[in-house]
């Protein structure tokens, strides 16, 4: 037991506390490298705010003819509406909407359960919700994801003839998969252009998905795809808002909306996700596409222009984060990207740490992994300016995808508590209490509440 001791010792001066005070140094230029890009985030994103920079005032997105009897529903672009799903099986609550449209009901008597049953839409699909009213509160049965995620794309405000919507399931469940495909064929006999895709293996997970339902042959009369995840809900009027931007706009490849957390308030894990996501759209989205056009696809409630991703060289697998893999490869192309921070589209917070630890381990490795591959591509690039590069670069990759992640883990998780036992190593009340707390402020700045 003494030698453990007199170990410690003879390796603590000479080594350990060489090493810890290098460490200190770089996570606290790394700190002040963060703490700088979120102070230029801010101003940026207050001159955008001052002089009312809108999307709507930069570019024409004036809507689509609805009423020209000569052209009719020719006037609107074929649309296609991919639903990559996997396994689906998780109850989730309906959105707000039916909740609002239940709350109408008059109050019965304290202690008095009863069950009412009626007809409410969730969008512009019709679902059957069970209300139970006791004390004064109401419950809402839950429906299955890919029944709220299927009635809402399919709910769209879209001519039928000019929509077409492709469920790619890749679920392993035959139980799962079989209920899918009965609720597309529900749809379809209401006269909706869906079809429900399935593949014999799962090469490339999402991305091979998404790849696969590129290839049909029908897909060739569709001008641009939007792609919303199984836990994701539209709105009737989101093609009505955003396909008129890539309409009047030949630049412009992606039309990306804001996510809206319907289970915000579900858990403290939740609620700090959605500080940290609202920051990410309310300030990083719509800075980066005020200030050059560009920025991550987010993988879910966007638009493509199909001629973009295919002279992109379409959905790639080589990492786990290929929605950022073809952003960053159409922009390369010389695409222009759009944020509509308006539009939103409702989707739902990982409420357990399990699911929580795998979105974080996916969004966090992806993009290291994804900068490693690409950042000679972007170096020797001839499309796009120096100014966006270095915006790539620096900002999007080093900064928000690199730093932050080290600095939030080794730094506060791991060299700060080891100081505690080296003495020796002190850390400046700047680095460790000041900066924190200005970036933790920053960051708040999209969820004031």
């Amino acid at each position: 037991m003494d030698a453990l001791p007199e170990a410690w010792s003879q390796v603590r001066a000479p080594v350990i506390v060489p090493l810890l005070r290098l460490a200190v140094a770089v996570c606290l230029t790394m700190s002040v490298l963060l703490f700088l890009e979120r102070v230029y985030m801010a101003v940026v994103i207050s001159g955008v705010r001052l002089l009312r920079l809108r999307p709507d005032r930069r570019y024409r997105c004036d809507p689509l003819p609805e009423d020209d009897p000569e052209l009719g529903s020719s006037a609107f672009p074929v649309v296609l509406v991919q639903i990559p799903m996997f396994n689906e099986r998780e109850v989730r609550t309906p959105p707000p909407a039916a909740a609002l449209h239940c709350s109408a009901m008059p109050p019965l008597p304290a202690k008095r359960p009863l069950q009412r049953f009626y007809s409410g839409f969730v969008g512009s699909l019709i679902t059957l919700v069970a209300l139970r009213w006791c004390h004064g509160r109401a419950g809402v049965r839950s429906l299955q994801v890919y029944q709220l995620s299927i009635g809402a794309v399919c709910g769209l405000s879209w001519p039928a003839d000019r929509l077409v919507v492709q469920v790619l399931d890749d679920s392993t469940d035959e139980v799962i998969k079989e209920m899918v495909r009965m609720e597309c064929e529900r749809w379809a006999r209401k006269g909706i252009n869906i079809t429900y895709q399935i593949r014999e293996d799962r090469k490339g997970y999402k991305a091979g998905a998404l790849r696969a339902g590129m290839r049909h042959a029908y897909v060739r009369d569709c001008e641009y795809v939007a792609i919303f995840d199984a836990d994701f809900q539209p709105d009737p009027d989101y093609l009505k808002r955003t396909i008129p931007y890539l309409v009047h706009n030949p630049e412009i490849a992606l039309v990306q909306a804001r996510w809206r957390f319907v289970n915000a308030d579900e858990c403290l894990m939740t609620r700090m996700q959605e500080m940290s996501l609202d920051y990410h759209f309310t300030v990083e989205q719509e800075v980066s596409s005020s200030v050059c056009a560009f920025f991550g696809f987010n993988g879910t409630a966007g638009v493509w222009r199909i001629s973009a991703v295919n002279e992109a060289g379409g959905w790639k697998d080589r990492t786990t984060v290929e929605d950022m893999d073809l952003a960053i490869r159409a922009s390369l192309k010389g695409w222009k990207f759009v944020y509509l921070g308006d539009v939103q589209v409702k989707s739902e917070l990982p409420s357990t740490f399990k699911a929580f630890r795998f979105q974080q381990h996916r969004w966090s490795c992806g993009p290291a992994n994804l900068f490693r591959k690409m950042l000679m591509e972007i170096v020797t690039n001839k499309k796009v300016t120096i100014w966006k590069k270095i915006h790539v670069i620096y900002n999007f990759f080093l900064i928000r995808k690199i730093i932050a992640h080290i600095i939030t883990f080794s730094f506060y998780c791991v060299i700060i508590p080891a100081t505690i036992f080296v003495p020796e190593v002190r850390i400046p009340k700047w680095g460790c209490v000041y900066i924190p707390s200005a970036i933790t402020l920053l960051n708040s700045v999209g969820t004031p509440r």
